[in-house]
């Protein structure tokens, strides 16, 4: 089973980001974006559901938005981040993609999980 998964670690805290707002667009060739999905992170730091799976499930470029700023302002925590992009192309029809976002509110990282 096709699917797109995501979860958030705050690394200020060394716990999973209960509260992050997560949106997902797919980016046409002329420069349009559609939204495919929008989730809050639960206190596993993960969404409920896949962001894409199944039938849904397609190849393309893709971004996956962080609302990271707004999570910890909500903690008094003072930052430089905002929302953080991440474009990536789904290239496996059948693949399964994890994108995990490790945050503090100065820097960030990520990586393609399975």
């Amino acid at each position: 089973m096709p699917r797109l998964s995501t979860h958030v670690l705050d690394l200020v805290s060394g716990r999973p980001a209960q509260g992050v707002h997560i949106t997902l667009h797919r980016l046409a060739a002329d420069g349009a974006r559609h939204l495919v999905a929008s989730a809050i992170t639960n206190a596993d730091g993960r969404t409920d559901a896949p962001l894409m799976a199944d039938s849904a499930f397609t190849t393309g470029t893709y971004e996956l938005a962080f609302h990271i700023g707004g999570y910890f302002a909500a903690r008094r925590q003072r930052g430089f981040l905002d929302i953080v992009p991440l474009r990536f192309i789904i290239d496996e029809p059948e693949g399964n993609y994890h994108v995990p976002l490790l945050a503090s509110p100065w820097s960030y990282s990520t990586y393609r999980g399975s």
